[in-house]
């Protein structure tokens, strides 16, 4: 008996430390984002109001059971962004029109068929719409788009076209249900646009300016962990490490962008996005970061999987420009994530690019000079008696262990450098997906002329690093 008390209050004490967890768990999802409880809020309201029909007699009076069609589409319809609450509900209006419509047309033609032959005519045409409409759906363009309203034109199409032999007025139902889809969809968009939105654009947008800072700050912070500075405090090298690990969420955002960039077509102007917003190019932007990204990650583990003790001398010679590179990297993508984020042309772009030219025409030159010192093999003649042809010659183990050890030594560290030139020469595809952006969104100009005769006076100050 008392193993038994002891086994239940082992289990209620699980189950509250499990039901802590989870309300903590809440409570910190909605902290961290107030608009998800926000959202919440805006269903129950939209639902509420639906709901009130019943209680209005006249309405209720008029639809009668249709009336619960309303309540059904705030709930399908009813998305976090407008983006997606416009598509459903211009997908789910079209498709309960059209399938509403066809499917009176389809029980009128059947109906003046005869009796015995409406049932093989509507089975029919229901078989005909829903093979031609299920086949659409394969289509790209088609399912990216309109793969909602496919799906409701055919529940509409066959619920109204079946439902014509049990019910008297046909027409009557179609019109009702019509009305009470209508109804749902004029109160979700309202509720949907005018209280607290969240846009599907505003959200690409910002994605894409977040991931640009965060590739930057990823880059910093794996060139900092390669090449500590000595005296550096474990607090600095641990923000370093957290910040080396940034760039994964650019790696894992393709998927929302393309769903925002998808969305955000559907949504009117608003804001700084006006019609015809290039929300494609976004994508594009997102393409670029992705392709330095991956650079980075393996950036990443040649920092983290290095094994092999780096020569002193070649680290603490290329110690500085690897730094300074990918300091100037970083300045690039930082420049290029405020430009998109204020949607202006960035006055300084091109110098930023330039220095970040130089610097990697530094490390070139750099690690071509220590190329040059490393030794080299050198063979000599054999003796006869050793291999007993006078023109044969050999290299000597002690010679290869020679050659061998800085080799292995020094090849980490190339491979950092030429990771680093590799990340430089993407993030030149980076500036120019943004600059096809800032012209096709019409990025505001740079400013007055005396900006920008500081910028030229700048660039031609400016000169490649193998010219100076």
């Amino acid at each position: 008996m008392a193993g038994a008390w002891g086994r239940l209050v082992e289990f209620g004490v699980e189950v509250r430390s499990k039901v802590l967890a989870f309300a903590e768990k809440f409570w910190r999802m909605g902290a961290d984002d107030p608009r998800k409880v926000i959202h919440g809020v805006k269903v129950g309201v939209a639902l509420s109001l639906v709901s009130l029909f019943y209680y209005i007699r006249p309405i209720n009076d008029k639809f009668g059971r249709n009336t619960m069609w309303a309540v059904m589409t705030v709930i399908v319809v009813f998305e976090y962004t407008v983006g997606g609450c416009l598509y459903k509900v211009i997908n789910r209006g079209i498709a309960t029109l059209s399938g509403g419509s066809l499917a009176l047309a389809a029980h009128w033609m059947a109906a003046k068929s005869g009796p015995k032959a409406e049932p093989v005519i509507l089975s029919a045409l229901v078989f005909l719409f829903a093979l031609a409409a299920t086949f659409l759906r394969f289509m790209p363009t088609v399912k990216a788009r309109f793969d909602y309203g496919i799906t409701i034109f055919i529940l509409t199409f066959s619920l109204v076209a079946l439902s014509g032999s049990h019910v008297d007025d046909l027409t009557d139902l179609t019109v009702e249900r019509i009305s009470t889809v209508g109804i749902g969809i004029a109160t979700t968009v309202s509720v949907c646009i005018f209280v607290c939105p969240v846009w599907s654009g505003q959200e690409l947008h910002f994605l894409i300016s977040r991931n640009l800072e965060k590739l930057a700050e990823s880059l910093e912070g794996l060139v900092e962990d390669y090449f500590p500075i000595n005296g550096d405090s474990m607090d600095r090298t641990e923000i370093a490490s957290k910040r080396s690990h940034s760039y994964k969420c650019v790696l894992d955002s393709k998927s929302s962008e393309d769903s925002w960039a998808s969305l955000a077509r559907w949504e009117p102007p608003h804001g700084w996005f006006k019609f015809g917003h290039p929300w494609q190019q976004y994508s594009m932007v997102g393409v670029a970061m992705r392709h330095c990204a991956y650079c980075v990650e393996t950036l990443h583990g040649c920092v983290n999987s290095e094994t092999i003790k780096r020569p002193e001398f070649w680290e603490k010679h290329l110690r500085d420009v690897c730094m300074k590179l990918s300091s100037d990297s970083s300045k690039v993508l930082k420049e290029l994530s405020s430009s998109v984020k204020t949607m202006k042309k960035s006055p300084s772009v091109n110098l930023l690019v330039l220095e970040m030219k130089n610097s990697v025409e530094e490390l070139r030159i750099s690690l071509s000079l220590l190329t040059e010192q490393l030794p080299f093999i050198q063979t000599r003649p054999a003796k006869s008696s050793e291999l007993g042809n006078e023109n044969s010659s050999f290299i000597d183990d002690r010679d290869v262990a020679v050659v061998l050890m800085p080799l292995t030594e020094a090849m980490a560290l190339v491979t950092m450098t030429a990771l680093l030139i590799e990340i430089s020469t993407r993030i030149e595809g980076v500036v120019e997906a943004v600059a096809t952006l800032a012209e096709l969104a019409c990025f505001k100009p740079i400013g007055n002329d005396e900006s920008r005769s500081k910028v030229q006076a700048g660039e031609q100050e400016l000169k490649p690093f193998h010219q100076v």
